[in-house]
């Protein structure tokens, strides 16, 4: 018997509402060096690489709260990048593809029993500062730090820095009025061992209120480099506990896999109480607290592989060519650009050949003792995670068949608490007196 569907698009707010708050000073793939007397907070940071071959593109978000007077952050770089190598983005357009790649709830309404199962039912779709940095570049020589170039990109300076000893390094940004978090000149040293250079952004407040911006944009490194992979190590070293990070992988063949770390499918296509409707934030959040307690941190999770070109249901429009080239596919065909619509519809797009993976890891530095290095695979098989309500028919049922449904529904419900209990480790009474108070049973 077909059931009409309504596609729930509540990823819209996940990159706000999933994600644990997390300590002062903390990063993804660098660190934060701050003025003693700053505050800056990063709630939930996403990361889009964008790579084919050996082009990289990395583009940076983060949720900045606290005072940006002076702050810098220092990113390991495989090789001296040029101006026209920097850029900086719009913060919608990553919004857009974590909406795009976020979980998402699917609502079914069960039909009329007693109506012919042949029926065909309409389905519904709908979605719910300072310039320039003299005082750093004094002290530079004498401590083995070299300043390779020197750009102002948008509303930020940049050095780009190789050095030849961490302690140098150190001694460096710290004589520069920076406090440098406990255990970070280990860290450095071994990014320094690998011959890698530093790049270090901070932002120009006159260069951001000319241009008007009230918040900090993305800012996006490109590089070549035979080395997939994401520095997360000094994101490590002043983080109050462990750290959320988004990772969205555009690549042109298929999905992307950690190699050093396990990669795991988040738990998905699983029936839950209806009234998880309500709480998908608590619920998601707790689903994804409850995993990582059970594989003991050590897991890279895979939340979303999908060809761009199309998505059912759509969690948000698909990206086009134009902005997905803007977040570094460099390949895609600006011809083909996807066509808007009504977003949860199955659409097929021509023209993108752009595979999109969505990685959710949270981690430490005891956990993740070494930076995230990665694979493309051939692998395009489609995978999200999908969480199923199932509405229970309400009107009046009085034939042979009502009856069987109804009778039926009570294993429904027991089987929809004990999967939300294993799910999230909630309590299975609680879940099922919510559920009652709730209407569902």
């Amino acid at each position: 018997m077909r059931m009409p569907i309504r596609s729930l698009l509540a990823a819209t707010t996940l990159s706000c509402t999933v994600l644990p708050a997390v300590g002062p000073s903390q990063a993804f793939c660098g660190f934060y060096v701050a003025k003693a007397d700053a505050r800056l907070f990063n709630k939930a940071s996403k990361v889009v690489v964008a790579r084919k071959g050996e082009q990289t593109a990395v583009t940076m978000a983060s949720d900045y709260q606290g005072d940006l007077k002076e702050f810098a952050l220092v990113i390991p770089v495989p090789t001296v990048v040029s101006k026209d190598q920097i850029k900086v983005v719009e913060s919608a357009w990553v919004d857009h593809l974590d909406a795009y790649s976020a979980p998402r709830l699917v609502e079914y309404f069960d039909p009329d029993p007693c109506l012919p199962a042949n029926r065909d039912p309409r389905v519904l779709h709908f979605g719910v500062a300072v310039s320039g940095m003299p005082d750093m570049k004094k002290s530079a020589p004498a401590l083995g730090v070299k300043i390779e170039a020197e750009y102002t990109v948008g509303e930020y300076d940049i050095l780009i820095l190789s050095a030849t000893q961490s302690d140098g390094l150190a001694q460096w940004l710290t004589e520069s009025g920076y406090k440098i978090p406990a255990g970070a000149a280990p860290v450095l040293g071994s990014y320094i061992k690998q011959s890698m250079k530093f790049f270090v952004a901070r932002v120009n407040l006159a260069e951001q209120s000319k241009l008007g911006y009230q918040y900090l944009r993305p800012i996006q490194v490109n590089y070549a480099t035979h080395k997939f992979m994401l520095p997360i190590r000094l994101g490590t070293v002043n983080a109050n506990g462990p750290q959320d990070m988004i990772v969205l992988m555009l690549t042109e063949k298929g999905r992307v896999e950690t190699t050093n770390y396990r990669t795991e499918r988040i738990p998905t296509n699983l029936d839950v109480p209806v009234f998880t409707k309500s709480e998908f934030g608590n619920f998601y959040r707790a689903m994804f607290d409850h995993q990582v307690g059970k594989d003991d941190m050590r897991v890279v999770y895979l939340e979303y592989a999908w060809d761009m070109g199309w998505c059912d249901p759509c969690a948000a429009d698909p990206l086009p060519n134009d902005k997905l080239a803007a977040l570094g596919a460099f390949w895609v065909e600006q011809a083909g650009s996807p066509p808007g619509g009504t977003p949860g519809m199955r659409r097929p797009m021509q023209g993108t050949n752009v595979f999109v993976t969505r990685l959710h890891v949270r981690y430490d530095g005891a956990h993740f003792p070494e930076d995230l290095m990665f694979q493309e695979t051939a692998d395009r098989f489609n995978f999200q995670g999908r969480y199923i309500l199932r509405h229970p028919f309400a009107g009046p049922a009085g034939c042979p068949a009502g009856e069987e449904y109804r009778r039926a529904l009570d294993l429904r419900f027991e089987r929809e608490a004990a999967t939300l209990s294993h799910l999230t480790g909630w309590d299975i009474a609680a879940i099922k007196e919510k559920m009652g108070v709730n209407g569902q049973k």
